[in-house]
């Protein structure tokens, strides 16, 4: 019988934090969203004190700093490299890894050995904890839906070990009478209302529901999760499917961006990581978006905004070609105000009409060189990946980052910078 596992890091980015202050593993942590505006992660220790995700930072503060809590602005340079880690460790226990995001990845395990697929899920668990710090939780079961449910039983009661398997009828109906419909994976609002509307308050409550009347009243989608609760297997791992759209976007610091050129480098930068993001999923886009505008609460300033689309003759995923797309749209719609200059607060990127990388419809009088562009993208990717990220990028991009964050609390980057490793003194 074929199992599927998924490792879930525990309060990830809290626990990167974690890993290189010791200090902190009794200690509320919590991080907080781009310009240091929201919480967006927080420790057990945190939860426990009642704050809630997404609570303004300038209302917990006061009993942040009661309670002692460390507080840290987002530091994705650590937390992806972390994450590089934990993936590539889980790679070396099955060839089919499917990396759902940063911090959740969905296994294909070997049904040869199900017998020991608790014990292996617990060496797992244990073996990346030890390796990098960051703790995990494995669910392993039947169904994608069921190893989510799985993993969260193992995250919530240390009795699993950090593992939960479930390979039985018995354990399956057990597992589905303890959750709640509205924290089953693939269920989102909306259906839940549905749900809970025909009396469905649990996963057993709409697992028992015959086939037959979840047709008649639901999309496939959500006939698929009826499925997967009641242990029959609907999608690969391969199949799991890609993002319809992309999207980077920052606000940016204090009074915002009045400065074209810095403009411009922003939306180069945002241009480029949605094209990384893109090739992650082996896919390429054909329309690229680009909005900006000004802040809609300061009346000293004149008001702008930004919202425009180019569409390409081929579906890309080069860097290049992406970020001249967002650059062209931009220079095209910014005005030039003869007074105060605009001060753009907020921009962004979004990538669409996204298809895989390999069904892309060619164009006869295409005049770029696709094998050649294809080839030029990976080396640049294989340096960036080997020395760092933005180590070889377009002079479009800039050489500083010059629409920095508003980030007062922002931890080292203790993997990716020379300067920044930790030093031990004996």
């Amino acid at each position: 019988m074929q199992y599927f596992g998924i490792a879930d890091c525990n309060n990830f980015y809290c626990s990167c934090e974690r890993v290189f202050r010791p200090d902190l593993r009794e200690r509320p942590v919590v991080v907080l969203s781009n310009n240091d505006g929201c919480i967006i992660a927080r420790s057990e220790e945190a939860k426990a004190l009642g704050i809630a995700m997404g609570t303004p930072f300038y209302q917990a503060k006061a009993m942040l700093e009661t309670h002692g809590a460390a507080v840290f602005s987002s530091n994705y340079t650590l937390y992806g490299s972390m994450s590089a880690r934990v993936m590539s460790l889980l790679s070396q226990y099955t060839p089919k890894l499917q990396i759902y995001s940063i911090d959740e990845a969905f296994l294909l395990l070997s049904d040869d050995h199900n017998h020991h697929l608790k014990q292996e899920g617990e060496q797992m668990a244990a073996r990346i904890y030890k390796s990098t710090g960051i703790p995990i939780s494995v669910g392993i079961a039947p169904t994608k839906t069921l190893a989510k449910m799985a993993s969260k039983f193992a995250k919530k009661y240390p009795g699993y070990k950090r593992c939960c398997l479930i390979d039985t009828d018995e354990k399956r109906l057990k597992a589905l009478q303890l959750f709640r419909i509205d924290d089953v994976w693939g269920i989102g609002r909306q259906i839940r209302r549905q749900l809970e509307y025909h009396g469905i308050h649990t996963a057993a409550d709409f697992a028992a529901k015959k086939e037959s009347w979840v047709r008649s009243k639901f999309n496939v989608t959500t006939l698929r999760t009826w499925k997967e609760l009641n242990g029959i297997s609907c999608i690969d791992v391969e199949d799991l499917p890609w993002k319809k759209s992309i999207c980077t976007s920052r606000s940016f610091a204090h009074q915002g961006i009045t400065d074209a050129i810095v403009l411009e480098e922003a939306v180069a930068n945002f241009a480029s990581m949605c094209a990384t993001k893109l090739r992650k999923q082996r896919c390429c886009c054909q329309s690229v978006t680009v909005f900006a505008h000004t802040s809609r609460f300061r009346t000293d300033v004149p008001c702008d905004m930004i919202h425009a689309t180019m569409t390409l003759t081929v579906p890309t995923q080069a860097n290049a070609e992406i970020i001249n797309a967002a650059l062209t749209v931009l220079r095209k719609n910014m005005r030039r105000n003869e007074g105060k200059p605009f001060a753009y607060k907020k921009a962004g990127v979004i990538l669409w009409n996204i298809t895989p990388q390999s069904a892309i419809q060619q164009d006869l009088f295409d005049p770029t060189d696709r094998q050649r562009q294809a080839a030029l993208t990976k080396a640049i990717d294989e340096i960036n990946r080997k020395n760092g990220y933005n180590t070889v990028r377009l002079a479009s991009q800039g050489t500083d980052i010059r629409f920095g964050l508003l980030r007062e609390h922002i931890s080292k980057n203790f993997t990716t910078n020379i300067n920044d490793v930790l030093v031990a003194k004996v």
